[in-house]
C-alpha cells in the first residue's frame, strides 16, 4: 500500500530514506560527551587555564550536525548497497527501504550519498580549528567507517565493532576533547558504555532479520552465534553498560551511576519481550522500544553527570 502512496524521489520518499528515527543514535553520544565536558569544565575551574569555563557553542553544534549528517549518509549507503546486493527483498521483515521499494531511484541515491558525504565533511572541517589536524583523521575514519559497514563488515559479523567505535568511543571522546583538550578514563568508560547501549539496537535489528540474512549469505554476528547466544548477548550489553558506570560511583558521582538503573529495568523488560516474540514483524515493536531505551539512557546519564556537578 505504501508504495502507491509515495511519489518517486518526493520529499516524503527522501524523508523515509533518511530514517529520522535513527538520529537518536547520533545524538546520544554527542549529548553524553557534552555533559561530561560541561561537568569537567565546571568542577575544576582554574584561573591559569585560558580555556573557557563553559561549553564552546560552535564546536558543540558542529559535532551534532556532523553526527546527524553521517548517520543519514550511512542510511543512504546502507539503502543503496543492500538493494544492489539483493539483501532488501520481499522477505525483509523490517521497514521497507527506499531503493528496494522504488521510492528513490538508484541514480538519485548515489547522488545523495555524494552530497551528504560532502556536506558532512564541510561541516566537520572547521573542527580542525578547535581540535587540531587530528580532527581531519577522525573525520576521515568516520567517512570510511560509514561505507565499510555496509560494503563489508556487516556481512562478516564485524558490524558491532564499528558501532562500538563510531557510536561510542569516537563521538563521545571527540566531543569531550574538543571542549576540554583532554580525555579522561571516565570519558573512555562512558564512551564504551554508550557504544554498548547503541549496539543493542543493531542486535535487535539483526535478530529480527536473522533468517533472511542467513538465506542471502549475510553473516551478521547474530547469524554466526545463533539465536539463544544472541538473546544472552543482548541482555548482557545493557547490563555491562550499566555496570561500567561503577567508575562514577567509586568517584562519589552517585547520580551518574544510579539514574541509568532506570534504563536497565526497561532494558530487561525489552529483553523479555524480544525472547517471547522471537520471530516476525512484531520484533519491529521491540526495535522501537529499544530506540526509546537508548535515548533514555543518554538523557539519564547526562542528567546524572550534570546534577552530580551541581550538588
Amino acid at each position: 500500500m505504501m508504495q502507491t502512496e509515495i511519489r518517486q524521489n518526493s520529499i516524503k520518499a527522501w524523508f523515509l530514506a533518511a530514517r529520522p528515527k535513527t538520529l537518536t543514535g547520533a545524538a546520544v553520544p554527542v549529548m553524553m560527551g557534552l555533559s561530561l565536558a560541561w561537568a569537567s569544565l565546571h568542577s575544576q575551574p582554574s584561573t591559569l587555564d585560558p580555556r573557557p569555563s563553559t561549553l564552546v557553542f560552535i564546536p558543540a553544534i558542529l559535532c551534532i550536525l556532523f553526527a546527524f549528517l553521517m548517520q543519514i549518509d550511512a542510511n543512504f549507503v546502507n539503502d543503496y548497497f543492500d538493494w544492489k546486493k539483493g539483501t532488501d527483498d520481499e522477505h525483509r521483515l523490517g521497514p521497507r527501504r527506499a531503493c528496494a521499494q522504488g521510492w528513490v531511484t538508484p541514480k538519485a541515491m548515489l547522488i545523495a550519498i555524494g552530497l551528504t558525504t560532502a556536506a558532512a565533511c564541510i561541516t566537520g572541517l572547521p573542527l580542525i580549528l578547535y581540535g587540531g589536524v587530528m580532527m581531519l583523521w577522525v573525520g576521515l575514519a568516520c567517512v570510511v567507517g560509514c561505507f565499510l559497514y555496509t560494503l563489508l563488515l556487516s556481512y562478516i559479523g564485524l558490524g558491532d565493532i564499528l558501532v562500538l567505535l563510531f557510536f561510542g568511543l569516537v563521538p563521545v571522546c571527540t566531543t569531550f576533547y574538543l571542549q576540554t583538550g583532554t580525555i579522561t578514563l571516565e570519558v573512555l568508560v562512558a564512551s564504551l558504555a554508550c557504544g554498548l547501549v547503541i549496539d543493542t539496537l543493531l542486535i535487535v535489528n539483526n535478530y529480527r532479520d536473522r533468517d533472511n540474512d542467513r538465506r542471502v549469505g549475510k553473516r551478521t554476528l547474530v547469524v554466526l552465534i545463533g539465536e539463544q547466544a544472541t538473546e544472552y548477548l543482548y541482555f548482557g550489553l545493557g547490563l555491562a553498560a550499566f555496570l561500567l558506570g561503577l567508575i562514577f560511583l567509586f568517584k562519589g558521582q552517585y547520580l551518574s551511576f544510579s539514574l541509568p538503573f532506570i534504563y536497565l529495568i526497561l532494558h530487561a523488560s525489552t529483553y523479555r519481550q524480544m525472547v517471547e516474540i522471537k520471530h516476525g514483524k512484531a520484533l519491529n515493536n521491540v526495535l522501537a522500544v529499544n530506540a526509546r531505551n537508548m535515548l533514555l539512557y543518554g538523557l539519564l546519564f547526562s542528567l546524572g553527570v550534570i546534577l552530580d556537578t551541581l550538588v
